[in-house]
Protein backbone atom coordinates (compact mmCIF):
# COMPACT_ATOMS: atom_id res chain seq x y z
CA UNK A 1 0.00 0.00 0.00
CA UNK A 2 1.33 3.23 -1.03
CA UNK A 3 2.12 5.68 1.44
CA UNK A 4 -0.54 8.33 -0.26
CA UNK A 5 -3.21 5.51 0.90
CA UNK A 6 -2.10 5.25 4.66
CA UNK A 7 -2.96 8.15 4.66
CA UNK A 8 -6.18 8.36 3.20
CA UNK A 9 -6.77 5.18 5.44
CA UNK A 10 -6.01 6.85 8.55
CA UNK A 11 -8.04 10.32 7.30
CA UNK A 12 -11.29 8.01 7.07
CA UNK A 13 -10.48 6.19 10.48
CA UNK A 14 -10.32 9.79 12.22
CA UNK A 15 -13.20 10.92 10.52
CA UNK A 16 -15.17 7.73 11.31
CA UNK A 17 -14.47 8.62 14.82
CA UNK A 18 -15.53 11.36 15.05
CA UNK A 19 -18.76 9.93 14.00
CA UNK A 20 -18.56 7.44 16.60
CA UNK A 21 -20.11 7.76 20.21
CA UNK A 22 -17.84 8.01 23.01
CA UNK A 23 -14.62 10.17 24.09
CA UNK A 24 -12.63 11.95 21.68
CA UNK A 25 -9.00 10.24 20.86
CA UNK A 26 -6.97 12.63 22.91
CA UNK A 27 -4.94 13.51 26.09
CA UNK A 28 -6.68 12.16 29.21
CA UNK A 29 -8.30 15.45 31.05
CA UNK A 30 -6.12 17.55 33.58
CA UNK A 31 -6.68 17.15 37.01
CA UNK A 32 -5.78 20.28 39.02
CA UNK A 33 -4.36 20.75 42.77
CA UNK A 34 -3.42 23.44 44.51
CA UNK A 35 -0.11 23.38 47.35
CA UNK A 36 0.76 26.67 49.08
CA UNK A 37 4.45 27.31 50.19
CA UNK A 38 5.20 29.85 52.93
CA UNK A 39 8.30 32.12 53.79
CA UNK A 40 9.60 34.50 56.49
CA UNK A 41 13.12 35.55 56.11
CA UNK A 42 15.53 38.24 58.50
CA UNK A 43 13.69 36.95 61.68
CA UNK A 44 17.04 38.53 63.49
CA UNK A 45 16.54 36.72 66.76
CA UNK A 46 12.91 37.94 66.80
CA UNK A 47 11.54 35.22 68.71
CA UNK A 48 9.00 37.08 70.70
CA UNK A 49 7.26 40.41 70.13
CA UNK A 50 9.42 42.15 72.32
CA UNK A 51 11.50 44.75 72.09
CA UNK A 52 14.87 44.47 74.30
CA UNK A 53 16.11 47.57 73.83
CA UNK A 54 12.64 49.17 75.23
CA UNK A 55 12.08 46.69 77.66
CA UNK A 56 8.69 46.72 76.13
CA UNK A 57 6.40 45.21 73.59
CA UNK A 58 7.87 46.09 69.74
CA UNK A 59 5.69 48.40 68.61
CA UNK A 60 6.52 50.87 65.67
CA UNK A 61 5.27 53.94 63.81
CA UNK A 62 2.96 51.94 61.32
CA UNK A 63 2.39 49.03 64.47
CA UNK A 64 4.04 46.29 63.63
CA UNK A 65 4.62 43.43 65.40
CA UNK A 66 7.72 40.73 64.89
CA UNK A 67 8.50 37.30 66.16
CA UNK A 68 8.51 33.41 65.13
CA UNK A 69 5.43 33.11 67.88
CA UNK A 70 3.01 35.71 65.30
CA UNK A 71 4.59 33.68 62.34
CA UNK A 72 3.86 30.28 64.33
CA UNK A 73 0.55 31.25 64.83
CA UNK A 74 0.17 32.37 60.93
CA UNK A 75 1.48 28.98 59.83
CA UNK A 76 -0.95 26.99 61.79
CA UNK A 77 -3.89 29.14 60.57
CA UNK A 78 -2.70 28.70 56.93
CA UNK A 79 -1.93 24.82 57.52
CA UNK A 80 -5.47 24.68 59.03
CA UNK A 81 -7.46 26.39 56.18
CA UNK A 82 -5.56 24.60 53.84
CA UNK A 83 -4.70 21.29 54.71
CA UNK A 84 -1.43 20.87 55.90
CA UNK A 85 -0.18 18.18 53.53
CA UNK A 86 -0.44 20.85 50.84
CA UNK A 87 1.63 23.13 52.29
CA UNK A 88 5.30 24.12 53.28
CA UNK A 89 7.53 26.51 54.64
CA UNK A 90 10.69 27.88 54.18
CA UNK A 91 12.86 30.66 55.71
CA UNK A 92 15.79 32.11 53.35
CA UNK A 93 18.10 33.48 56.52
CA UNK A 94 19.74 35.70 59.18
CA UNK A 95 18.36 34.52 62.15
CA UNK A 96 21.18 33.82 64.41
CA UNK A 97 21.99 37.54 65.23
CA UNK A 98 20.24 41.23 65.58
CA UNK A 99 18.59 41.09 69.48
CA UNK A 100 20.36 40.61 72.75
CA UNK A 101 18.74 36.95 72.72
CA UNK A 102 20.67 35.90 70.02
CA UNK A 103 23.67 37.41 71.71
CA UNK A 104 23.33 36.19 75.12
CA UNK A 105 23.10 32.58 73.33
CA UNK A 106 25.99 32.87 71.56
CA UNK A 107 28.52 34.88 73.79
CA UNK A 108 27.19 34.82 77.40
CA UNK A 109 25.71 31.61 77.91
CA UNK A 110 27.04 30.31 74.91
CA UNK A 111 25.25 26.71 73.46
CA UNK A 112 28.70 25.67 72.27
CA UNK A 113 30.10 25.34 75.85
CA UNK A 114 26.56 24.96 77.70
CA UNK A 115 25.56 22.45 74.81
CA UNK A 116 21.66 24.05 75.41
CA UNK A 117 19.72 24.31 72.51
CA UNK A 118 19.58 27.47 70.59
CA UNK A 119 16.16 29.24 71.40
CA UNK A 120 16.01 29.80 67.45
CA UNK A 121 16.54 26.20 66.96
CA UNK A 122 13.94 25.30 69.83
CA UNK A 123 10.99 27.91 68.24
CA UNK A 124 11.75 26.93 64.42
CA UNK A 125 11.85 23.24 65.45
CA UNK A 126 8.53 23.56 67.09
CA UNK A 127 7.02 25.35 64.08
CA UNK A 128 7.99 22.59 61.69
CA UNK A 129 10.41 24.63 59.17
CA UNK A 130 11.28 22.52 56.00
CA UNK A 131 14.47 24.08 55.43
CA UNK A 132 15.88 26.90 55.66
CA UNK A 133 18.41 28.73 54.25
CA UNK A 134 21.97 30.47 55.56
CA UNK A 135 21.95 34.33 55.28
CA UNK A 136 25.63 36.27 56.20
CA UNK A 137 24.46 36.64 59.34
CA UNK A 138 24.38 33.17 60.39
CA UNK A 139 28.37 33.52 59.83
CA UNK A 140 28.85 36.57 62.63
CA UNK A 141 29.79 34.26 65.95
CA UNK A 142 31.97 31.81 64.36
CA UNK A 143 31.70 28.81 62.35
CA UNK A 144 31.75 26.56 65.78
CA UNK A 145 28.20 27.90 66.73
CA UNK A 146 26.48 28.06 63.50
CA UNK A 147 27.74 23.96 63.19
CA UNK A 148 25.96 23.75 66.81
CA UNK A 149 22.71 25.16 65.76
CA UNK A 150 22.99 22.91 62.35
CA UNK A 151 22.90 19.83 64.18
CA UNK A 152 20.13 20.97 66.53
CA UNK A 153 18.17 22.11 63.79
CA UNK A 154 15.48 19.33 62.75
CA UNK A 155 15.04 21.06 58.81
CA UNK A 156 17.94 20.86 56.59
CA UNK A 157 19.98 24.44 56.56
CA UNK A 158 20.96 25.13 52.91
CA UNK A 159 23.92 26.94 51.44
CA UNK A 160 24.51 25.38 47.85
CA UNK A 161 27.34 27.99 46.53
CA UNK A 162 29.18 27.96 50.44
CA UNK A 163 31.97 25.75 49.76
CA UNK A 164 35.26 24.46 51.38
CA UNK A 165 38.03 26.03 50.58
CA UNK A 166 40.46 23.49 49.83
CA UNK A 167 38.39 21.14 48.04
CA UNK A 168 35.30 22.82 46.80
CA UNK A 169 32.71 20.80 47.51
CA UNK A 170 29.51 22.41 49.34
CA UNK A 171 29.99 22.66 53.02
CA UNK A 172 26.29 22.56 53.84
CA UNK A 173 23.19 20.93 52.05
CA UNK A 174 23.08 22.66 48.43
CA UNK A 175 19.46 21.86 48.30
CA UNK A 176 16.32 19.15 49.18
CA UNK A 177 13.34 17.40 47.48
CA UNK A 178 10.53 17.46 49.13
CA UNK A 179 7.93 15.23 48.67
CA UNK A 180 4.25 16.21 49.29
CA UNK A 181 1.98 13.08 50.15
CA UNK A 182 -1.32 15.32 49.42
CA UNK A 183 -4.33 13.06 50.12
CA UNK A 184 -5.85 11.26 47.44
CA UNK A 185 -2.96 12.54 44.76
CA UNK A 186 -0.13 11.36 43.32
CA UNK A 187 3.04 12.56 45.49
CA UNK A 188 4.40 16.49 44.57
CA UNK A 189 8.11 16.87 44.79
CA UNK A 190 9.22 20.26 45.42
CA UNK A 191 12.77 20.93 45.00
CA UNK A 192 14.66 23.83 46.52
CA UNK A 193 17.82 25.28 46.46
CA UNK A 194 19.34 27.49 48.98
CA UNK A 195 21.81 30.42 48.02
CA UNK A 196 23.40 32.42 50.60
CA UNK A 197 25.24 35.74 50.17
CA UNK A 198 28.79 35.83 49.11
CA UNK A 199 29.25 39.32 51.13
CA UNK A 200 30.13 37.03 53.81
CA UNK A 201 33.51 36.72 52.46
CA UNK A 202 34.45 40.31 53.55
CA UNK A 203 31.56 40.83 56.90
CA UNK A 204 32.84 37.77 58.57
CA UNK A 205 36.35 37.71 56.85
CA UNK A 206 38.10 36.32 60.27
CA UNK A 207 35.90 33.67 60.63
CA UNK A 208 35.74 31.85 57.60
CA UNK A 209 38.85 33.09 55.66
CA UNK A 210 40.60 29.93 54.29
CA UNK A 211 38.12 27.81 55.27
CA UNK A 212 34.44 28.56 53.18
CA UNK A 213 34.46 30.34 49.95
CA UNK A 214 31.36 31.96 48.39
CA UNK A 215 30.38 31.12 44.91
CA UNK A 216 28.44 33.70 42.61
CA UNK A 217 24.62 33.06 42.77
CA UNK A 218 23.87 32.38 39.56
CA UNK A 219 26.44 30.45 38.19
CA UNK A 220 25.90 28.04 41.25
CA UNK A 221 22.30 28.05 40.15
CA UNK A 222 22.84 27.17 36.91
CA UNK A 223 24.66 24.24 38.49
CA UNK A 224 22.42 22.97 40.69
CA UNK A 225 18.51 23.15 38.99
CA UNK A 226 19.04 20.36 36.34
CA UNK A 227 20.30 18.32 38.74
CA UNK A 228 16.93 19.42 40.92
CA UNK A 229 15.11 18.88 37.39
CA UNK A 230 16.48 15.55 37.30
CA UNK A 231 15.23 14.22 40.53
CA UNK A 232 12.00 14.46 39.58
CA UNK A 233 11.38 17.77 41.58
CA UNK A 234 7.53 19.40 39.91
CA UNK A 235 8.47 22.30 41.55
CA UNK A 236 11.65 24.29 41.64
CA UNK A 237 11.87 27.05 44.62
CA UNK A 238 15.32 29.04 45.16
CA UNK A 239 15.25 30.73 48.46
CA UNK A 240 17.98 33.16 48.74
CA UNK A 241 20.13 35.32 51.03
CA UNK A 242 19.96 38.57 48.56
CA UNK A 243 18.44 41.31 47.71
CA UNK A 244 17.01 41.73 43.76
CA UNK A 245 18.43 44.54 43.02
CA UNK A 246 21.15 43.46 40.77
CA UNK A 247 23.64 45.79 43.25
CA UNK A 248 26.64 45.08 45.89
CA UNK A 249 27.71 47.71 48.82
CA UNK A 250 31.18 46.36 48.17
CA UNK A 251 31.71 47.04 44.67
CA UNK A 252 32.84 43.99 41.71
CA UNK A 253 35.72 42.05 44.05
CA UNK A 254 32.91 39.46 44.79
CA UNK A 255 29.58 37.85 43.20
CA UNK A 256 27.01 40.34 43.45
CA UNK A 257 25.22 41.14 46.88
CA UNK A 258 21.54 41.46 45.51
CA UNK A 259 21.49 39.05 42.88
CA UNK A 260 17.77 36.94 43.59
CA UNK A 261 16.21 38.78 40.27
CA UNK A 262 19.63 38.03 38.00
CA UNK A 263 19.08 34.30 39.35
CA UNK A 264 14.97 34.52 37.65
CA UNK A 265 16.39 35.86 34.83
CA UNK A 266 19.13 33.92 33.96
CA UNK A 267 18.65 30.31 35.22
CA UNK A 268 16.07 28.09 33.48
CA UNK A 269 13.77 25.71 35.11
CA UNK A 270 13.17 27.73 38.34
CA UNK A 271 9.56 28.79 39.18
CA UNK A 272 9.39 31.18 42.43
CA UNK A 273 12.76 32.48 44.33
CA UNK A 274 11.91 33.45 47.53
CA UNK A 275 14.28 35.83 49.12
CA UNK A 276 15.49 38.36 51.79
CA UNK A 277 18.35 39.94 53.16
CA UNK A 278 17.21 43.26 51.52
CA UNK A 279 14.72 44.06 54.36
CA UNK A 280 11.77 45.35 51.81
CA UNK A 281 8.27 44.12 51.73
CA UNK A 282 7.57 42.58 48.39
CA UNK A 283 4.47 40.86 48.14
CA UNK A 284 5.00 39.86 44.46
CA UNK A 285 6.94 40.18 41.48
CA UNK A 286 7.57 38.76 38.15
CA UNK A 287 10.47 38.37 36.62
CA UNK A 288 11.14 36.82 32.49
CA UNK A 289 13.44 34.21 32.23
CA UNK A 290 15.57 35.21 29.12
CA UNK A 291 15.94 31.76 27.89
CA UNK A 292 12.95 30.07 28.38
CA UNK A 293 10.25 33.22 28.43
CA UNK A 294 9.25 32.02 31.49
CA UNK A 295 7.77 34.25 34.29
CA UNK A 296 9.38 33.62 37.54
CA UNK A 297 8.08 34.95 40.74
CA UNK A 298 9.79 36.45 43.64
CA UNK A 299 8.36 37.33 47.10
CA UNK A 300 10.46 38.80 50.18
CA UNK A 301 8.71 39.22 53.68
CA UNK A 302 10.48 42.36 55.22
CA UNK A 303 12.01 41.37 58.51
CA UNK A 304 11.71 40.19 62.02
CA UNK A 305 8.34 38.44 61.20
CA UNK A 306 6.64 41.14 60.80
CA UNK A 307 5.50 39.84 57.46
CA UNK A 308 5.26 36.43 55.50
CA UNK A 309 5.27 35.07 51.85
CA UNK A 310 2.86 33.09 50.91
CA UNK A 311 2.60 31.75 47.71
CA UNK A 312 0.56 29.52 45.49
CA UNK A 313 0.85 27.46 43.16
CA UNK A 314 -2.11 25.93 40.75
CA UNK A 315 -0.53 22.08 39.25
CA UNK A 316 -2.33 19.98 36.63
CA UNK A 317 -1.20 16.41 36.53
CA UNK A 318 -0.93 15.65 32.52
CA UNK A 319 -0.06 12.69 31.24
CA UNK A 320 0.50 11.54 35.55
CA UNK A 321 3.15 14.39 35.58
CA UNK A 322 2.53 17.61 37.65
CA UNK A 323 2.90 21.14 35.51
CA UNK A 324 2.76 24.51 37.55
CA UNK A 325 0.01 26.22 35.70
CA UNK A 326 -0.88 29.19 38.10
CA UNK A 327 1.23 30.79 40.70
CA UNK A 328 0.53 34.47 43.03
CA UNK A 329 1.81 35.42 46.65
CA UNK A 330 1.17 37.66 48.90
CA UNK A 331 2.59 38.87 52.03
CA UNK A 332 0.55 38.57 55.37
CA UNK A 333 1.17 41.32 58.24
CA UNK A 334 1.60 39.39 61.42
CA UNK A 335 0.26 42.11 63.61
CA UNK A 336 -3.33 40.73 62.73
CA UNK A 337 -2.65 37.55 64.64
CA UNK A 338 -1.93 37.26 68.46
CA UNK A 339 1.15 35.07 69.44
CA UNK A 340 1.37 31.48 69.42
CA UNK A 341 1.12 30.63 73.29
CA UNK A 342 3.12 27.16 72.69
CA UNK A 343 5.91 29.29 71.15
CA UNK A 344 5.86 32.26 73.95
CA UNK A 345 5.91 29.31 76.81
CA UNK A 346 9.05 27.73 75.20
CA UNK A 347 10.94 30.95 74.91
CA UNK A 348 10.31 31.74 78.64
CA UNK A 349 13.52 30.62 80.08
CA UNK A 350 15.41 32.52 77.61
CA UNK A 351 13.74 35.53 77.24
CA UNK A 352 13.69 36.11 81.10
CA UNK A 353 17.54 35.40 80.85
CA UNK A 354 18.01 38.01 78.22
CA UNK A 355 15.71 40.51 79.66
CA UNK A 356 17.76 39.98 83.07
CA UNK A 357 20.62 40.34 81.56
CA UNK A 358 19.87 43.52 78.92
CA UNK A 359 18.49 45.43 82.20
CA UNK A 360 21.77 45.02 84.23
CA UNK A 361 23.10 48.50 85.45
CA UNK A 362 26.80 49.32 84.70
CA UNK A 363 26.84 53.02 85.12
CA UNK A 364 25.54 55.89 86.20
CA UNK A 365 25.13 58.90 83.53
CA UNK A 366 25.58 62.30 84.69
CA UNK A 367 22.89 63.63 82.57
CA UNK A 368 20.75 62.29 79.61
CA UNK A 369 22.48 61.72 76.27
CA UNK A 370 20.57 61.60 73.07
CA UNK A 371 20.99 60.21 69.62
CA UNK A 372 18.45 61.59 67.57
CA UNK A 373 20.45 64.45 66.28
CA UNK A 374 23.74 62.28 65.43
CA UNK A 375 23.16 61.95 62.20
CA UNK A 376 23.68 66.14 61.61
CA UNK A 377 25.53 66.92 64.91
CA UNK A 378 28.45 66.31 66.57
CA UNK A 379 26.75 64.53 69.95
CA UNK A 380 28.21 63.11 73.15
CA UNK A 381 26.48 60.11 72.60
CA UNK A 382 28.72 59.39 69.68
CA UNK A 383 31.92 61.09 70.97
CA UNK A 384 31.32 58.42 73.93
CA UNK A 385 31.64 54.95 71.11
CA UNK A 386 34.97 57.12 69.98
CA UNK A 387 36.62 57.66 73.01
CA UNK A 388 36.50 54.15 73.87
CA UNK A 389 37.63 52.82 70.41
CA UNK A 390 40.48 55.46 70.69
CA UNK A 391 41.29 54.04 74.06
CA UNK A 392 41.63 50.80 73.00
CA UNK A 393 43.45 51.43 69.78
CA UNK A 394 46.09 53.75 71.46
CA UNK A 395 46.82 51.07 74.16
CA UNK A 396 47.08 48.57 71.43
CA UNK A 397 49.72 49.96 69.76
CA UNK A 398 51.89 51.58 72.66
CA UNK A 399 55.02 50.26 72.32
CA UNK A 400 55.15 49.56 68.56
CA UNK A 401 56.84 50.98 65.72
CA UNK A 402 53.53 53.26 65.23
CA UNK A 403 53.05 54.04 68.95
CA UNK A 404 53.76 57.95 67.62
CA UNK A 405 51.14 58.51 65.45
CA UNK A 406 47.96 60.12 65.83
CA UNK A 407 44.95 57.91 66.61
CA UNK A 408 41.84 58.81 65.24
CA UNK A 409 38.28 57.24 65.56
CA UNK A 410 35.03 56.32 63.39
CA UNK A 411 31.94 55.96 63.82
CA UNK A 412 27.86 56.10 62.91
CA UNK A 413 25.03 56.95 64.17
CA UNK A 414 23.20 53.15 64.12
CA UNK A 415 20.03 54.36 65.85
CA UNK A 416 18.41 57.86 66.19
CA UNK A 417 16.54 56.61 68.58
CA UNK A 418 19.47 55.81 71.29
CA UNK A 419 19.65 57.08 74.57
CA UNK A 420 21.53 57.13 77.64
CA UNK A 421 19.10 58.19 80.77
CA UNK A 422 20.12 60.30 83.63
CA UNK A 423 21.23 57.60 85.91
CA UNK A 424 21.42 54.45 85.47
CA UNK A 425 22.73 53.22 82.55
CA UNK A 426 22.06 49.13 81.64
CA UNK A 427 23.49 46.94 79.42
CA UNK A 428 20.12 47.67 77.23
CA UNK A 429 21.04 51.25 76.91
CA UNK A 430 24.34 50.51 75.50
CA UNK A 431 23.32 47.84 73.18
CA UNK A 432 20.61 50.94 71.92
CA UNK A 433 23.57 52.70 71.07
CA UNK A 434 25.87 50.22 69.28
CA UNK A 435 23.27 47.87 67.58
CA UNK A 436 25.60 45.40 65.43
CA UNK A 437 28.20 42.66 66.54
CA UNK A 438 30.98 44.68 65.18
CA UNK A 439 34.61 44.49 66.18
CA UNK A 440 37.15 46.74 66.83
CA UNK A 441 40.39 47.01 63.93
CA UNK A 442 43.10 49.48 63.96
CA UNK A 443 44.20 50.85 60.16
CA UNK A 444 47.14 52.74 58.69
CA UNK A 445 45.87 55.87 56.19
CA UNK A 446 47.14 58.79 55.07
CA UNK A 447 45.92 62.60 55.02
CA UNK A 448 44.63 61.91 51.31
CA UNK A 449 43.14 58.74 52.34
CA UNK A 450 40.98 60.21 55.00
CA UNK A 451 40.51 63.23 52.88
CA UNK A 452 39.14 60.95 50.45
CA UNK A 453 37.02 58.94 53.15
CA UNK A 454 35.59 61.97 54.75
CA UNK A 455 34.58 63.08 51.22
CA UNK A 456 32.75 59.88 50.03
CA UNK A 457 30.85 59.82 53.99
CA UNK A 458 29.62 63.15 53.25
CA UNK A 459 27.72 62.29 50.43
CA UNK A 460 24.88 61.09 53.02
CA UNK A 461 24.02 65.06 52.90
CA UNK A 462 21.72 66.32 50.25
CA UNK A 463 22.95 69.51 48.11
CA UNK A 464 21.59 72.55 50.01
CA UNK A 465 22.24 76.26 49.00
CA UNK A 466 23.33 79.05 51.51
CA UNK A 467 20.44 80.58 52.89
CA UNK A 468 17.76 78.08 51.73
CA UNK A 469 15.61 76.79 54.48
CA UNK A 470 16.58 73.39 56.19
CA UNK A 471 14.40 70.05 55.76
CA UNK A 472 15.67 67.77 58.35
CA UNK A 473 13.35 65.51 56.69
CA UNK A 474 15.51 65.68 53.35
CA UNK A 475 18.67 66.70 54.76
CA UNK A 476 20.36 63.35 55.42
CA UNK A 477 20.25 60.16 53.56
CA UNK A 478 20.83 61.77 50.51
CA UNK A 479 20.73 58.83 47.40
CA UNK A 480 19.40 56.15 49.53
CA UNK A 481 22.16 56.10 52.00
CA UNK A 482 21.96 54.67 55.50
CA UNK A 483 22.63 56.30 58.73
CA UNK A 484 24.84 53.29 59.38
CA UNK A 485 26.92 54.31 56.11
CA UNK A 486 27.64 57.94 57.76
CA UNK A 487 30.99 57.72 59.14
CA UNK A 488 31.86 60.40 61.20
CA UNK A 489 35.56 60.63 62.53
CA UNK A 490 37.06 62.48 65.24
CA UNK A 491 40.53 63.05 66.48
CA UNK A 492 40.90 65.65 63.83
CA UNK A 493 38.95 68.72 63.06
CA UNK A 494 36.76 69.55 60.26
CA UNK A 495 33.43 70.88 58.41
CA UNK A 496 31.14 69.71 55.88
CA UNK A 497 30.17 71.86 53.02
CA UNK A 498 26.98 71.08 52.12
CA UNK A 499 26.12 74.05 49.65
CA UNK A 500 28.74 72.41 47.30
CA UNK A 501 28.55 68.96 44.94
CA UNK A 502 29.55 65.51 46.52
CA UNK A 503 33.69 65.30 46.31
CA UNK A 504 34.08 69.01 47.46
CA UNK A 505 32.39 69.30 50.78
CA UNK A 506 35.74 68.80 53.41
CA UNK A 507 36.96 72.23 54.42
CA UNK A 508 38.92 73.01 57.04
CA UNK A 509 40.41 69.45 57.79
CA UNK A 510 43.16 69.68 60.86
CA UNK A 511 44.96 67.71 63.55
CA UNK A 512 45.77 69.62 66.45
CA UNK A 513 45.28 72.83 65.06
CA UNK A 514 47.63 73.07 62.04
CA UNK A 515 46.58 71.13 58.40
CA UNK A 516 45.91 67.44 57.60
CA UNK A 517 49.06 67.07 54.96
CA UNK A 518 48.24 64.80 52.05
CA UNK A 519 51.10 62.37 53.13
CA UNK A 520 50.65 62.45 57.41
CA UNK A 521 50.40 59.04 58.75
CA UNK A 522 47.50 58.03 61.07
CA UNK A 523 46.02 55.58 62.66
CA UNK A 524 42.46 55.18 62.70
CA UNK A 525 39.76 52.94 65.18
CA UNK A 526 37.05 51.75 62.35
CA UNK A 527 35.02 48.65 63.14
CA UNK A 528 35.02 45.36 61.16
CA UNK A 529 32.11 46.01 58.72
CA UNK A 530 33.94 49.05 57.55
CA UNK A 531 37.34 48.16 57.29
CA UNK A 532 35.95 44.60 55.56
CA UNK A 533 34.77 46.82 52.38
CA UNK A 534 30.87 47.06 54.00
CA UNK A 535 29.44 50.45 52.50
CA UNK A 536 31.97 50.97 49.83
CA UNK A 537 34.22 53.52 51.61
CA UNK A 538 37.81 54.10 49.92
CA UNK A 539 41.31 53.17 50.67
CA UNK A 540 39.88 51.20 54.46
CA UNK A 541 40.26 47.32 52.88
CA UNK A 542 43.52 47.71 51.49
CA UNK A 543 45.17 49.79 54.22
CA UNK A 544 47.88 48.31 56.66
CA UNK A 545 45.97 46.83 59.52
CA UNK A 546 47.60 47.27 63.07
CA UNK A 547 45.00 46.12 65.15
CA UNK A 548 42.92 43.36 65.50
CA UNK A 549 42.24 41.32 68.87
CA UNK A 550 38.54 40.78 67.62
CA UNK A 551 36.99 42.96 70.45
CA UNK A 552 33.42 43.30 70.32
CA UNK A 553 32.71 47.05 70.03
CA UNK A 554 29.66 47.05 72.08
CA UNK A 555 30.81 44.78 74.74
CA UNK A 556 34.16 47.34 75.19
CA UNK A 557 31.42 49.52 75.74
CA UNK A 558 29.76 48.55 78.51
CA UNK A 559 33.15 46.98 80.41
CA UNK A 560 34.37 50.71 79.82
CA UNK A 561 31.19 51.82 81.38
CA UNK A 562 31.60 49.30 84.05
CA UNK A 563 35.43 50.12 85.01
CA UNK A 564 34.81 53.76 85.44
CA UNK A 565 31.17 53.59 86.84
CA UNK A 566 30.33 56.89 85.61
CA UNK A 567 29.30 58.46 81.84
CA UNK A 568 30.19 62.46 82.55
CA UNK A 569 30.08 64.28 79.00
CA UNK A 570 33.00 66.98 80.33
CA UNK A 571 35.64 63.60 79.96
CA UNK A 572 34.99 62.47 76.50
CA UNK A 573 32.62 64.80 74.41
CA UNK A 574 34.84 66.90 71.68
CA UNK A 575 32.86 68.92 69.12
CA UNK A 576 35.00 68.30 66.69
CA UNK A 577 33.27 68.69 63.07
CA UNK A 578 30.19 70.52 61.96
CA UNK A 579 27.97 71.29 58.70
CA UNK A 580 28.54 74.56 57.08
CA UNK A 581 27.66 76.58 53.96
CA UNK A 582 29.66 79.04 52.69
CA UNK A 583 31.68 78.72 56.17
CA UNK A 584 28.32 79.71 57.85
CA UNK A 585 27.65 76.97 60.10
CA UNK A 586 23.97 75.26 59.30
CA UNK A 587 23.17 74.60 63.22
CA UNK A 588 23.43 77.35 65.85
CA UNK A 589 26.17 76.16 68.54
Amino acid sequence: MSSAIRLTAGATIVALGLLLPGPPATAAPSHTVKITVMASSDIHGNALNWDYYKNAEYDDSAHNDVGLAKISTMVSKIRADRGADHTLLFDSGDILQGTPLDYYYAKVEPITSTHATHPMAKAMNAIGYDAVTLGNHEFNYGLPLLGAWVEQMKAPVLGANAVSATTGQPAYEPYIIKTMKVKGEKPIKVGVLGLTNPGVAIWDKANVDGKLKFLDLVATAKKWVPVIRDHGADVVLVTAHSGDDGMSSYGSELPVENAAALVAEQVPGIDAVLFGHAHNEVPQRFVTNKVTGQQVLLTEPSKWGQRLSVVDFTLDKQRGKWTVTGKSSTTLNTNTVAEDPKIVALMKEAHNKTVGYVNKVIAQSSQELSAAESPYKDTPILDYIQKVQTDLVSKAIAGTADASLPVLSIAAPFSRTAVFPAGPVSVRDMAGLYVYDNTLLGIKLTGAQIKDFLEYSAKYFAQVAPGAPIDLGTLTNAGGTPDYNYDQLSGVTYDIDISKPVGQRIVNLAYQGQPVTADQQFVVAINNYRQSGGGGFPHVSTAPVVYNAQVEIRQALIEYAAATGTIDPASFAEPNWKLVRDGVPVFSE
